[in-house]
């Protein structure tokens, strides 16, 4: 609490230009916590409003998310923009915690390396996260290998200078809602290139890839899974489907291959889009795989457009678990009660960030100094951060 207040004086004496909101899911300021919920029902942005939402039903949260706001470069010499980032970590927390702390972190050093933002500059910085989670994984292997086997999905969407670059590695989505002037009409508009082994398109790519291994994707209990392991063909981390040495003794006889990998399965290669902002660009929905488990990319749409703004990250969360609920027959005030861990059987984690588009701020947003740098990470039920997670086979 002393420390709470400590935070408010010095932002309260600090010059204007240079306020910085810094909030994670613990501080009051970052959000509010109610059981299992994790959510911030409006914040401010370089380029308007956002809201936030985390519901945990794993042991440990797997999921990690953050809105970064102001300077994206190391120096006040800008760029200005906004970066949102959903990280949907499987096997454990360690990946998506990693990425939490260290991508942002990458991407402004290469910005201000080419004081500009790029997709060379993002790739970049996705590049040397997988680095560093590698070394992670190499320092600990020798006492906790069961680490290789960890991994995260990672979505990051950067608004800057007018332009909306959006990174993909997994199947986290972005979801566009775009006004069409002609009918009034908000319809939605998928940007993330998914990476699952059920899209057949994966597949082929997989196939393509690997063409001596006819077991490279294959159908188990119904559902399609690179070797026979994980649904996903891309994702930072999960260096035993990337790294021979990884696949190996001590490790979990699930997770090791019967042949040695000549090359990587996995890739930490993004799918990138960059989409020039249009004013007929509403909002944009971010959210890990645990929404649109429940909710189709239109009907999220809908729903962000026929509420408030207030609150609206969690009243998309709420939906999903109300989905959740009446496919187990069950009410949700009845799944609300469940805790964490065997809530996993009925949801999964799920983050969600709507980010507000007010086509005046994006407009002028990339040279202005004047709005506040916002920093807040999505929360959940706080456990010590050296705790690795059951293992479950990853998704």
């Amino acid at each position: 609490m002393l420390s709470g207040l400590m935070n408010l004086l010095r932002a309260c004496f600090q010059p204007r230009a240079n306020r910085h909101v810094h909030t994670t899911g613990s501080d009051a300021g970052g959000g509010r916590q109610d059981g299992l919920l994790w959510y911030k029902d409006t914040g401010q942005h370089c380029n308007g409003d956002f809201s936030m939402a985390v519901v945990q039903a794993n042991n440990l949260l797997e999921d990690q998310s953050q809105v970064e706001s102001g300077c994206l470069g190391l120096h006040d010499s800008g760029p200005y923009g906004t970066f949102v980032g959903i990280y949907d970590g499987h096997g454990g927390p360690e990946t998506s915690r990693f990425i939490n702390d260290h991508l942002f972190q990458h991407l402004k050093r290469f910005t201000s390396e080419q004081q500009s933002m790029s997709v060379e500059v993002i790739r970049k910085a996705f590049q040397a996260t997988e680095e560093g989670f590698l070394s992670v994984v190499t320092k600990q292997w020798p006492v906790k290998p069961q680490i290789a086997a960890v991994g995260s999905c990672c979505l990051v969407g950067v608004i800057c200078s007018g332009t909306l670059y959006i990174a993909n590695l997994g199947d986290s989505r972005a979801v566009l809602g775009r006004l069409v002037k002609a009918t009034g009409e908000i319809l939605s508009l998928q940007l993330s290139a998914e990476h699952n082994a059920s899209i057949e398109s994966v597949r082929q790519e997989m196939q393509s890839l690997h063409p001596d291994d006819s077991q490279i994707v294959v159908l188990k209990h119904n559902v399609w899974r690179v070797k026979g392991i994980i649904q996903i063909s891309r994702s930072i981390g999960d260096v035993y489907l990337k790294k021979a040495e990884f696949n190996r003794e001590p490790l979990y006889a699930k997770f090791r291959l019967r042949e040695p990998i000549r090359r990587p399965i996995l890739s930490a290669d993004p799918a990138i889009l960059v989409h020039p902002l249009q004013p007929q660009d509403q909002f944009i929905i971010f959210a890990s795989d645990g929404l649109w488990e429940h909710l189709s990319n239109q009907e999220a749409v809908d729903l962000v457009q026929n509420h408030p703004r207030n609150g609206i990250a969690k009243r998309l969360v709420k939906t999903a678990l109300q989905e959740a609920a009446k496919k187990r027959e069950m009410r949700y005030s009845d799944l609300k009660k469940i805790d964490r861990g065997v809530r996993r059987h009925f949801h999964d984690d799920i983050s969600v960030v709507v980010v507000f588009l007010d086509s005046d701020l994006v407009s002028r947003a990339s040279n202005s100094a004047k709005a506040p740098n916002v920093s807040v990470k999505g929360g959940g039920i706080t456990l010590p951060r050296n705790t690795l997670a059951p293992f479950t086979t990853p998704t």
